[in-house]
């Protein structure tokens, strides 16, 4: 073979090495948009059942005791529970609902992402619970999970038992949340929750009227559907392009 055919070769094994890792890259990026995208759409379909759950839906409000914040509830009224550090340079806030499958889809796509950031320091996220579903499909499950949830937070468990809630959700129109013993069977999946207080706590609705409280707030709010997520005061879910990475280099720019 001569030296000018075989260094043809070799570039033409480079271009075709360049070409493969090009499409690589772009089918990754492709990924990321899709799921991006679907995960916008899906919440775009929440925002139109929020607004009809918001403005017709009318849930029975179970919480007539005094309004309990659980502990460590941070912000106006004490109605945010926080996960992160108190020092982190950027705060997620976001509004959910326990029986809401876009949230769950947030959940799954987005967990990672948020597990990561607010573990090194770099993201703050506080939690508002709100009871969309309750009153668009009726029931309580929405009220019940999000006290247990406080519940969780007495006892310093909090996300580990947001995490089991949202891999565990029944269907939307199944109010399984409602039962307080599904509840409880659901923190045996976190280290250290089920006990003698925290069960007390569920069934007692301790947090019942705190729970109703943060609803109320989310209507005054205006906001139009769970989950709703804001970076710094912005609803990133607006963003059609939006992707766990672009959350990341969102939060790491503001760092800097």
């Amino acid at each position: 073979m001569s030296e000018k055919n075989h260094e043809s070769k070799h570039a033409a094994r480079d271009r075709l090495a360049a070409e493969r890792q090009k499409q690589k890259s772009a089918d990754k990026r492709r990924r990321a948009l899709v799921v991006g995208a679907a995960v916008v759409g899906v919440l775009g379909l929440a925002t139109v059942i929020g607004v009809v759950a918001a403005n017709s839906g009318k849930h029975k409000s179970t919480g007539s005791g005094p309004v309990v914040a659980p502990s460590g509830a941070q912000g106006k009224d004490a109605l945010a529970i926080p996960v992160g550090k108190d020092g982190a340079g950027t705060t997620l806030t976001v509004w959910e609902d326990f029986r809401c499958p876009a949230c769950q889809v947030f959940e799954t796509v987005y967990r990672p992402t948020l597990h990561q950031l607010t573990d090194s320091g770099k993201l703050r996220v506080e939690y508002h619970l709100a009871r969309l579903i309750d009153g668009n499909l009726g029931g309580t499950g929405s009220l019940h999970a999000a006290n247990a949830a406080a519940c969780a937070q007495d006892a310093g468990t909090f996300r580990a038992f947001h995490d089991v809630l949202y891999e565990n959700q029944p269907k939307e129109t199944d109010d399984a949340f409602a039962d307080n013993d599904k509840l409880i069977a659901l923190a045996g999946k976190v280290d250290g929750l089920d006990t003698p207080a925290f069960r007390a706590c569920v069934t007692k609705g301790t947090h019942d009227a705190w729970v109703d409280k943060s609803h109320q707030a989310f209507q005054a709010g205006g906001f139009t559907g769970t989950p709703t997520v804001l970076l710094n005061g912005k609803n990133i879910l607006q963003d059609r392009t939006m992707t766990p990475a672009k959350l990341k280099q969102m939060v790491e720019a503001a760092q800097r």
